[in-house]
């Protein structure tokens, strides 16, 4: 069995989040977009090489089950993805501030189960970025 290909995107990460329309968007900077599949509240961007190097989320308060003000104050965060055998898993950890206070968000995880529309090679991509 061929081992996962690997993609470290830690330190080079783009974060933004749209309170009004409550959507969350996380990628790695500098990857050139390939094409995109949504699956449920989340849409995966892959590169040309074929990692998911971006990540959107649409109803990311409702999904991620915070408050909308504290994704509006994340101060740090990281996203990994595992591709096996076609099916996406997804982990997010944030830390936001509220008051001048960390609230670290609770790891969360996601299992994309509908096979992704075009086979994806496995592979392993992670992505940190503290403020």
């Amino acid at each position: 069995m061929q081992k996962p290909r690997h993609l470290d995107g830690t330190g080079k990460g783009e974060f933004s989040y749209d309170y009004k329309y409550d959507t969350l968007m996380v990628k790695i900077k500098d990857r050139n977009y390939k094409q995109s599949f949504e699956f449920q509240n989340f849409v995966t961007d892959i590169d040309d090489e074929g990692f998911i190097t971006g990540i959107r989320i649409f109803d990311a308060s409702k999904v991620l089950k915070v408050d909308k003000y504290v994704l509006k104050n994340i101060v740090e965060w990281e996203f990994n993805t595992r591709v096996e055998d076609n099916i996406i898993t997804i982990t997010f950890r944030f830390v936001g501030k509220v008051r001048n206070r960390e609230v670290p968000l609770t790891d969360f995880s996601r299992q994309l189960s509908t096979p992704a529309p075009t086979p994806i090679a496995d592979s392993y991509v992670e992505c940190a970025v503290s403020a």
